[in-house]
């Protein structure tokens, strides 16, 4: 902390950069609705229950953590262990590229500033890569 109880930069997380909770909710709630409302993504919406209440509510209490603030997801579940909660659907490549481009478009309508939308970009990237288990 600084002198004016101020965070000092290094200990400026994500979570903080984006605006805290509510517009991680938001920035969540705009993707499904995204991927329920555009074409596009109607592979990647087909991958998903009838309803999405419950896929909003565990992406919100997974970014919150994995931005770096509260561990909602931790709490409540243990360790997200991705890769083995994904393994039961086909994630390819064009599933993988969806999920991306649907969390992109979401954080620019959620006005996310681009130099923290790039820094999102390049860790959603390898985790949705990471999720890939069909080689297609």
């Amino acid at each position: 902390m600084t002198s004016d109880s101020t965070p000092a930069s290094a200990d400026v997380t994500a979570f903080d950069l984006i605006g805290g909770e509510q517009k991680v909710r938001d920035l969540v709630d705009r993707f499904y609705d995204l991927m329920d409302l555009e074409p596009e993504f109607a592979p990647l919406r087909a991958m998903h229950p009838t309803t999405l209440d419950g896929s909003r509510d565990k992406l919100f209490w997974f970014l919150c953590g994995w931005l770096g603030g509260p561990n909602h997801f931790v709490d409540r579940f243990g360790h997200p262990m991705l890769r083995a909660r994904h393994l039961p659907y086909e994630i390819g490549i064009a599933e993988r590229d969806q999920w991306v481009r649907c969390m992109a478009l979401a954080m620019q309508d959620q006005n996310v500033p681009e130099p923290l939308q790039m820094r999102l970009m390049e860790g959603f990237l390898k985790t949705a890569d990471w999720m890939r288990n069909v080689p297609r």
